[in-house]
């Protein structure tokens, strides 16, 4: 990562802290095994918030987009991206271990020391889907193979004429 914002996640979530920027894809080490190419813009929100029971929380809002490989044709396949997620934030281990019990609801440990565009990328992935394709009628392979599925050249085109006989 080119740049990183560090916060101390509590004294943020005190001061009411809110953070606004604009990054790139090609900022987010981790998230290049995800990505057809570097191209897309990011804009993202990180505000220190109280969730409805008073306990100290991280806002984190991306929006943009960036381009994925679709699994079905290998082409690029633009992803939008519009999440909002709210991380609660422990004070140790055992808050968290117990948050995780829990399932419903995203924790982090609140460190004096936390990048922020770390938790920024983290979310984004997991975020993404596990296997992103086009639409149906969108993909080249579909394109490619046209309208008939199993047209002459097709390998499986014998069996369809057998099946036709039955």
């Amino acid at each position: 990562m080119s740049a990183q914002l560090v916060i101390d996640a509590l004294d943020f979530v005190r001061n009411a802290g809110a953070h606004h920027g604009k990054i790139t894809p090609a900022e987010l080490g981790r998230l290049q095994d995800y990505l057809a190419d570097q191209h897309g813009r990011l804009e993202y929100i990180v505000s220190g918030i109280l969730d409805n029971d008073g306990s100290p929380a991280l806002r984190i809002v991306v929006k943009g987009t960036i381009n994925l490989q679709c699994q079905r044709c290998l082409a690029s396949l633009t992803h939008v991206l519009d999440l909002k997620a709210d991380l609660l934030l422990m004070k140790d281990e055992s808050e968290l271990s117990n948050l995780d019990e829990n399932g419903s609801v995203d924790g982090v440990l609140a460190v004096p020391e936390m990048d922020v565009l770390a938790l920024i990328e983290d979310e984004i992935i997991l975020s993404l889907p596990i296997a992103p394709r086009h639409l149906e009628g969108e993909c080249s392979i579909g394109k490619l193979a046209g309208d008939d599925p199993v047209g002459e050249g097709h390998p499986f085109a014998m069996l369809a004429a057998l099946k036709k006989l039955h």
